[in-house]
């Protein structure tokens, strides 16, 4: 009996390691475009899933971007049916009409669709094949933007989508590995050509800074690139949680946050209960940025007299009476804002 190659032995003892923590009941389902990664961490969980007596599924995405894209997806299920996982579905998304770019676009209708599948076949989690290489490019994408420790956090191992969680089990996998595993096992993986087009800024950072980095840091800066995420990732969540208490700690009967409670938070918390308390409101995270919570900010530590401080979907908080208040699109906010100093 040949060895098991390095490269699969690590990839099943990381989804084991994955499986482990979740409940008992309800499948797990893959989300594979048949590329190296993703068609790794299928054919891991196909062997791992029902030695530890749990289903596994596969669902692929077609966004129809590309010619051939629906002959590869079903390519891809008919591989997923052939090494026993199930349920398999191939899901067809429309990404016209979404808003941002078209990586953005792509992106929420495939994760639409996902949580849509996982949610039909009760699924306990669905796991991405997002590897360590990814993270330490979005990191540096991070930077690149000047995002603050929530982007610098990277992506991380778990997070609940639409109420399904959404596991990473390869984060601390590279890409070679996943290369070298789908070559051992036999399996071809796909080659996205969205992966090598220059016109995507994740794409030039694969090519050309992450190998520059590599060539004039040495090799182990791409583990620094993931563990920094890690470390600013524990960071966030402590303050996440002081963040909950102060953000209880100044809210008003009215619904409103008290200034004062707010000016005396330091500004890392501060910005963090202003941000949690814009979501409240409604404003969609992937659209609330930095120049939105530094008018919110300035409400409260830069007081004049000015006017309301515009969310996304239409809301206005403007400062009245001591407090921040919100009014919606659709309802006036009244002249305390105007006329009120405190």
């Amino acid at each position: 009996m040949a060895p098991l190659a390095p490269p699969v032995a690590a990839i099943r003892h990381a989804v084991r390691r994955a499986l482990a923590v979740l409940p008992a009941d309800g499948p797990v389902l893959v989300a594979c475009s048949g590329g190296a990664d993703s068609l790794a961490l299928a054919a891991a969980t196909a062997f791992v899933a029902p030695r530890s007596g749990r289903a596994a599924g596969l669902v692929t995405v077609d966004h129809g971007l590309q010619t051939g894209s629906a002959q590869r997806a079903e390519a891809v299920a008919r591989w997923a049916e052939q090494a026993g996982l199930a349920p398999v579905e191939v899901v067809r998304v429309d990404v016209a009409g979404r808003p941002g770019g078209p990586e953005a676009a792509a992106r929420d209708a495939r994760y639409q669709a996902l949580t849509e599948v996982a949610g039909r076949h009760g699924a306990t989690a669905l796991l991405t094949g997002h590897t360590r290489d990814d993270q330490a490019e979005t990191v540096l994408l991070a930077l690149a933007r000047g995002a603050g420790p929530r982007g610098l956090a990277g992506m991380p191992n778990r997070r609940d989508l639409n109420g399904v969680p959404l596991l990473r089990p390869l984060l601390e996998i590279d890409r070679a590995q996943t290369r070298a595993a789908c070559s051992a096992l036999g399996l071809t993986p796909w080659e996205d050509p969205h992966n090598s087009d220059p016109a995507y800024a994740r794409s030039r950072i694969r090519a050309d800074v992450l190998p520059l980095l590599v060539r004039t840091l040495g090799p182990g800066v791409l583990d620094n690139l993931a563990r920094t995420a890690r470390l600013v990732a524990a960071d966030n969540l402590v303050l996440d949680g002081l963040a909950v208490e102060a953000l209880a700690g100044a809210r008003h009967p009215d619904g409103g946050l008290a200034v004062k409670v707010l000016a005396d938070l330091a500004p890392a918390i501060r910005a963090r209960v202003l941000r949690a308390w814009a979501h409240e409101l409604g404003a969609a995270p992937a659209a609330l940025s930095h120049r939105h919570l530094t008018a919110l900010d300035t409400l409260v530590t830069a007081w004049r007299g000015q006017g309301p401080a515009y969310l996304p979907g239409g809301l206005r908080v403007f400062r009245s009476a001591g407090r921040l208040l919100s009014a919606g699109p659709d309802q006036p906010s009244g002249t305390r804002s105007r006329n009120v100093r405190r």
